[in-house]
């Protein structure tokens, strides 16, 4: 399996496959998901027969997950399930088969940065999410060192051992998640910390939720090297995108066949310049197969779909039903992000709703070493950057010196509806 997956990599990683990869590779899950309750009267595989099957609600797989299994939980070689929050937890099994194609493809785009020599902190989070099983199996597989210290881990880890193995070990490369850096950055600015702990530090991989190039700017200008998004998936798919050889994310194409559903409910091809929800059918999953599934994700394709071309890199836009409309206006998390981290060093903020009056206020967290006596100048550009790029006014903004934990704790523990907003005066 393991010399399976590297042979068909080294030919299509990073590459659009032609269609006859697509056909071979789209029987073989078909035939596969045949063996679960959901899909077991599909019918006979044909490209024509896929594309009239009904895209897979995300909502049904949330629901009713061992209906999709293929295998008896008890046959997984790992078992793990999704952080919930965007509903009740899903049940996840993966056999070897599912962990290796996955680890050798994520591999295959992050050797560009996982150079021979790194030291690697993993600050990603092991238990019953596999997202910091995956960054260790790509570590292990190129073999590079590597430190698991998730710093939520109760009775283990906290940001003082953190600090300890910082300053022994010396990480060359950060995995870790955007919210869970900002804290990260502000306790070693408090302590004096910052500039002796970046000083070994030559790449962050952000992965876990949507960040935006402000962000990733203001990141790279705080710790003095390069800042990358470096994948983008879930529990339920595996690895959909990834950083690769150009430092640029890109689809997942060699593991994947993606469609685009546009705002009419037609499934299109990924083309550059559309936005859409991403449907996937991830083409090397064997314990629960997936067709079509709708991630309910919005996603804007940003370069060419062309077999034989490289593959195309994407915006992630966030959930779907992570959106909301105030005054008239979406609020979308990408939007608000370029507005706040574009204009100030605010390391949070909260987007307070009041659904009686149809108004939204700005809370921002003030950094380490924040000027109080800019902030009547700040407010204004942010009023006036608002209005421009997002058509909102503000109906405040406020500053605090601290917000919650909760909102910078990262995506295994969060949702940006759950956490970054804050609803008065009504309903959701």
């Amino acid at each position: 399996m393991l010399k399976d997956a590297e042979r068909e990599l080294q030919l299509h990683v990073g590459h659009i496959p032609d269609a006859a990869f697509y056909d071979r590779k789209l029987q073989a899950v078909w035939a596969r998901a045949k063996g679960s309750a959901q899909y077991a009267d599909i019918g006979d595989y044909s490209f024509t027969a896929f594309q009239q099957l009904p895209p897979t609600a995300k909502a049904l797989l949330k629901s009713h997950p061992l209906k999709f299994c293929a295998v008896e939980l008890g046959d997984a070689a790992k078992y793990y399930a999704t952080t919930g929050t965007t509903g009740e937890p899903t049940p996840t099994p993966r056999l070897k088969e599912d962990i290796i194609w996955n680890a050798v493809s994520v591999a295959s785009h992050w050797r560009a940065v996982l150079r021979p020599g790194a030291r690697v902190a993993n600050l990603m989070p092991s238990d019953i999410v596999p997202v910091g099983d995956l960054i260790a199996n790509v570590c292990e597989y190129l073999d590079v060192s590597h430190v698991r210290l998730y710093p939520f881990t109760t009775g283990i880890t906290d940001w003082e051992r953190v600090c300890k193995t910082f300053d022994t070990y010396r990480p060359t490369v950060l995995f870790i998640a955007p919210g869970v850096l900002v804290q990260l950055t502000r306790y070693l600015k408090q302590r004096e910390l910052l500039q002796a702990f970046a000083e070994s530090v030559r790449s962050i991989m952000l992965l876990g939720e949507v960040n935006t190039q402000p962000f990733r700017e203001r990141l790279a200008r705080w710790w003095q090297c390069e800042v990358f998004d470096a994948s983008y998936g879930s529990t339920e798919t595996g690895t959909l995108a990834a950083v690769g050889g150009d430092l640029q994310m890109r689809l997942a194409t060699a593991t994947n066949y993606f469609e685009l559903m546009l705002p009419d409910g037609r499934l299109v091809t990924p083309a550059q310049g559309l936005t859409g929800r991403l449907v996937v059918t991830p083409l090397n999953l064997y314990a629960r197969p997936l067709l079509r599934l709708d991630t309910g994700d919005s996603v804007t394709i940003t370069a060419p779909w062309e077999p034989g071309r490289a593959s195309p890199s994407l915006l992630i836009n966030g959930r779907d039903s992570d959106s909301i409309v105030v005054a008239g206006v979406g609020l979308e998390i990408r939007a608000v992000e370029e507005v706040v981290y574009g204009t100030c060093d605010a390391t949070g903020y909260v987007i307070e709703v009041d659904r009686e009056h149809d108004s939204a206020a700005l809370i921002l967290e003030r950094d380490v070493g924040w000027d109080n006596s800019q902030e009547a100048q700040l407010q204004a550009r942010l009023l006036e950057r608002s209005e421009q790029q997002m058509g909102l006014r503000w109906s405040r903004v406020l500053f605090v010196n601290n917000l919650s934990a909760l909102n910078k704790s990262g995506a295994s523990q969060k949702s940006w509806k759950k956490t970054n907003l804050r609803f008065v005066g009504g309903q959701q």
